[in-house]
C-alpha cells in the first residue's frame, strides 16, 4: 500500500468516533482545487510510510482510537485496499472511506463484504460535467451507480460537496440534490484557497462563497435529503 501520510487523532473526521486518518497516494482525478495535490501521483514521490510502520503505530492506538479513516488520494484505485480494510476490522477499529464514487464495483465488494462502517462520498458537480475539467472519459453512470449503492447498502453515509465556483452554483446545486434524493447526510464545505492543485484558476476572492452564500445553496438543496449542513 502506498501511504502518503497520517493524521494520529481527529475528533472531526468520523462522527461521533476518534479516529487517525491514513493518506493514500494516487488519484484518478485531477480536481483543480483538490488540497492534497502531493497524493496525486503514487510514484513520483516514496511513500512516507510502509505497512510495518502504520500497523505498529495502529497496534499502540488500541483503546485509544475508535476508527480508522481511509483517504486520499482515492482510496479505490488500490488494489490491496480491501486487505487494508480487512486487516484494520480485525484490529476492532471501525473503516471509514472517503471516496470520489468513481469505482462502483470497488464500493460493491467493500460494502458485501462488510469491510467499511461509513461511507463518505464527495459529489463534485453534476455528474455529467466532471469530464473533462475534473477527470478525463468517466460515464457519469459509475457516479450515479455508487449513490445508489451507498444508499441502499452503506450501514453509514454522507455525501459532501466543496462549493466553489465554476464548479458549483445554484443550478448545479438543485441537479446535484436531485441526484441524492432521500440522503440522510449532504454536508456543504467552503472552499479555502490553500496549497490547492492549481491555485491560479482561484485568484478572484469570487471563487469562493461567502457564509450567506453558502446558506442559500443550502436552501435549494435542503428539500431533498434528510439533514443538510454547512461545514
Amino acid at each position: 500500500m502506498k501511504f502518503g501520510g497520517i493524521e494520529k487523532t481527529s475528533l472531526l473526521d468520523f462522527p461521533g468516533k476518534v479516529s487517525c486518518v491514513l493518506f493514500l497516494k494516487g488519484c484518478n482525478f485531477h480536481c483543480p482545487y483538490c488540497h492534497n495535490p502531493q497524493l496525486l501521483q503514487t510514484g513520483a514521490i516514496p511513500p512516507i510510510l510502509d505497512d510495518n510502520q502504520v500497523f505498529e503505530f495502529l497496534k499502540s492506538r488500541r483503546g485509544l482510537l475508535d476508527a480508522v479513516v481511509i483517504s486520499g488520494g482515492e482510496p479505490t484505485i488500490h488494489g490491496d485496499l480491501a486487505e487494508l480494510c480487512a486487516m484494520i476490522k480485525e484490529m476492532d477499529f471501525s473503516v471509514k472511506l472517503d471516496t470520489n464514487g468513481s469505482r462502483p464495483r470497488v464500493l460493491k465488494g467493500l460494502l458485501k463484504n462488510e469491510l467499511v462502517d461509513y461511507f463518505a462520498m464527495d459529489v463534485k458537480t453534476e455528474p455529467e460535467a466532471y469530464s473533462p475539467i475534473l477527470c478525463q472519459g468517466l460515464n457519469p453512470s459509475e457516479l450515479i451507480s455508487s449513490i445508489d449503492v451507498i444508499m441502499e447498502r452503506a450501514p453509514a453515509y454522507e455525501f459532501r460537496t466543496t462549493c466553489v465556483r465554476p464548479m458549483v452554483n445554484s443550478a448545479t446545486m438543485e441537479k446535484m440534490a436531485k441526484t441524492l434524493k432521500g440522503a440522510t447526510c449532504y454536508a456543504l464545505q467552503h472552499f479555502r484557497n490553500h496549497n490547492v492543485l492549481k491555485p491560479a484558476l482561484f485568484t478572484k476572492k469570487e471563487s469562493a462563497y461567502t457564509d450567506r452564500e453558502l446558506v442559500q445553496l443550502k436552501s435549494i438543496a435542503e428539500p431533498w435529503v434528510k439533514r443538510c449542513v454547512i461545514r
